[in-house]
């Protein structure tokens, strides 16, 4: 700051002061190549603005005819166009004066324009804006980069919109090569409702299958109905999913043990607090003699959790190590009516884990394997874990978390694509709440509306 007060001084005399810094691009094609410039604003005692309304003297534009002006004279009344951009300078020049400082800097008389190639300084450290005077020079906006980003917009809606419509054609010649006497165009209700289940991550050919049997099983004037529309997609839905229903009440088993359930998945999905809900709802709700067994020694906290929640509930907890451990852990609770057992997660990943894991599964021979994951997860992850797992052994899948998930489509995908039976989701942290037996219906709700009813 000093060097540039010496440099205005030098042009303007000793009494001169900088009212104002700007930071812009200069030069480049379309904001490629441009230079970082600094422009300094300075005027003498005399000439400073004061806080009076006055009328102010129109001053010579500024030597940068790449960065024309988007705003009228300052003695123009400013309209919320003029507001708006003004607003979005500001905030652009402080974001430019956090980040590092570009090498170069011009300082420009207000009522002289000087060459901004001469004099070049390294530039001083900026004040905040709300310690600096107002600003007397127009706001610049960058409206080669503006277009150009506008263009990329338009040019990728086109892309999206052509995309839709080749699917559209898609279905209708499905439609004709079996003979159906429907409409050439897509409804606009079902047209609607494809469009949602691709907001909610559907996979596409599975959004098609839906709506491609939607369009059979309604008439013409059905499809103009959103209730009904919306119905069939329901029922749709439902068949792609193959929820097991289970209720609370247990089955009684053929080989007279009690029914032994172990909850497998990857690190995180939520295995351990699941384990305590289905155990406190057993007991609780149900009434039933339940005995809880935890092979997750990894995490000490994931031992004091489950036997907190063993101790309240009022259940033994068994802690295993080893395979024999977990045997004689099964005889222990052979006067219960459910044996509960959490597994430690694994990656995916680890082969020799997986293997361990395996030998622990066939040691305690439950009569019911649900792998558990998280719905906050993305298909590919989900897909990679059951895959793997499903070495080991699934029966059934549970899927936790959905109060975090951002939509609720990749779980019908995931569904459909394993092809092992639903048993319980979870919505919550709440022991013993927020669990409940997978319903079709519900699933399918909650793909459609895209939120988690209260």
């Amino acid at each position: 700051m000093a060097q540039a007060m010496a440099m205005v001084k030098a042009h303007m005399g000793d009494d001169a002061m900088i009212l104002h810094t700007r930071s812009f691009k200069q030069g480049g094609f379309l904001g490629f190549g441009a230079q970082n410039v600094i422009e300094v604003t300075a005027t003498t005692p005399d000439e400073r603005p004061r806080r009076r309304k006055a009328p102010r003297r129109e001053r010579p534009p500024l030597n940068t005819p790449t960065r024309p002006p988007l705003v009228g004279p300052s003695n123009s009344q400013p309209t919320a166009g003029d507001l708006i951009r003004r607003t979005y300078a500001a905030a652009l020049s402080e974001q430019q004066n956090a980040q590092p400082h570009p090498s170069q800097s011009t300082y420009n008389n207000p009522h002289q324009p000087l060459n901004p190639q001469q004099n070049v300084i390294t530039p001083p450290p900026v004040h905040p804006a709300s310690h600096r005077p107002n600003p007397a020079q127009p706001q610049y906006l960058p409206a080669s980069n503006k277009a150009s980003n506008n263009t990329e917009s338009a040019k990728q809606l086109a892309e999206e919109m052509q995309a839709v419509k080749r699917m559209v054609e898609r279905l209708m010649q499905q439609q004709a090569s079996r003979g159906d006497n429907k409409p050439s165009d897509l409804p606009d209700q079902l047209f609607d409702q494809y469009m949602n289940l691709i907001k909610q991550e559907v996979a596409q050919e599975i959004a098609q299958d839906i709506v491609t049997q939607v369009s059979e099983r309604l008439t013409e004037k059905e499809l103009e109905n959103p209730t009904k529309v919306r119905k069939a997609i329901r029922d749709c839905i439902c068949d792609f999913i193959p929820a097991h229903h289970e209720q609370w009440d247990l089955e009684k088993t053929e080989d007279g043990r009690p029914r032994t359930i172990a909850l497998i998945g990857p690190t995180g999905v939520g295995k351990t607090t699941t384990v305590a809900k289905l155990a406190a709802t057993f007991k609780l709700k149900q009434a039933k003699h339940v005995g809880l067994i935890t092979l997750d020694t990894y995490r000490i906290a994931a031992v004091d959790q489950l036997r907190t929640y063993a101790d309240i509930i009022g259940i033994p907890l068994h802690v295993c190590n080893t395979a024999a451990e977990l045997d004689a852990a099964v005889g222990k609770c052979a006067g219960c009516d459910v044996v509960l057992i959490d597994t430690a997660g694994r990656s995916q990943r680890d082969d020799p884990k997986l293997d361990q894991l395996k030998k622990f599964i066939d040691t305690a021979n439950p009569h019911e394997v649900h792998l558990v994951l998280s719905s906050t997860c993305t298909q590919k992850v989900m897909l990679e874990a059951a895959k793997r797992f499903s070495e080991v052994r699934t029966d059934r899948i549970i899927f936790t978390k959905l109060d975090e998930a951002v939509s609720y489509g990749v779980l019908l995908n995931v569904s459909k694509q394993v092809g092992k039976e639903l048993s319980y989701i979870t919505t919550g942290q709440e022991v013993p709440h927020q669990i409940e037996p997978t319903a079709s219906l519900r699933l399918a709700d909650l793909v459609i509306d895209g939120e988690l009813a209260s």
